[in-house]
């Protein structure tokens, strides 16, 4: 991107930010969302997470990098953010199912609503988390390698990763320190600010997984 990436980056930012806060557009997003949610969770995240990937290499290179791959990798998050609007249903009914069949408890006090929502966000994230992020590690490399010029095999891909910080890193910090505390705030807000909240969360999440990998290399 030129040195005009900054006002460009913040533009787009800005935009995004209006168009959910404006009344009129909010609710067009709002329905579009409940009428569409995997064709809205596959728009937000590949241009929400793509501008994560993007901050992440400005903050590792000192200036505006262009992401390879663009289009493939705004494709993949895509992707992910399907699987992601599949996941939140999934662990939300699945924590529900099991506190009213007394497997989970969360009492009957201020707390109850704080309690449910952090056993949402904690399963999700001891669980599904790290095969979601481990994934996108191992296309994210295999995209780049492609778009150098290099065949790479799945094996020498994974082989290639550097696992020990990927783990001590984006497992073993970000989840509980970020994702879990973030989420647990998603999970308590009511269904409209709840898709508002993910969307804004996955600048980060595109933030957090491109600035692992950069910073080793």
């Amino acid at each position: 991107m030129p040195n005009k990436g900054t006002i460009i980056w913040t533009t787009i930012l800005a935009a995004v930010a209006a168009f959910l806060i404006i009344p009129q557009t909010h609710q067009i997003f709002i329905s579009a969302t409940n009428a569409h949610p995997y064709l809205m969770g596959f728009a937000k995240f590949a241009i929400l997470s793509i501008m994560g990937e993007y901050l992440a290499n400005r903050l590792v290179h000192k200036k505006w990098v262009k992401v390879n791959s663009l289009f493939v990798k705004m494709a993949i998050w895509g992707i992910l953010g399907v699987m992601i609007v599949l996941m939140f249903t999934i662990f939300s009914q699945g924590v529900q199912g099991a506190i009213d069949k007394g497997v989970l408890y969360i009492g009957d006090t201020w707390a109850s609503p704080v309690i449910r929502a952090f056993y949402i966000s904690a399963i999700m994230n001891l669980t599904f988390a790290p095969v979601f992020m481990a994934t996108h590690r191992i296309t994210d490399v295999y995209i780049d390698a492609y778009a150098a010029g290099k065949r790479m095999s799945v094996k020498n891909v994974i082989s290639s990763i550097d696992w020990p910080g990927f783990m001590s890193f984006v497992i073993g910090k970000t989840i509980p320190l970020f994702w879990i505390p973030a989420h647990t705030i998603t999970f308590l807000l009511p269904d409209e600010y709840k898709v508002i909240f993910a969307a804004s969360l996955s600048i980060v999440l595109g933030l957090i997984l491109s600035y692992a990998k950069l910073r080793k290399s």
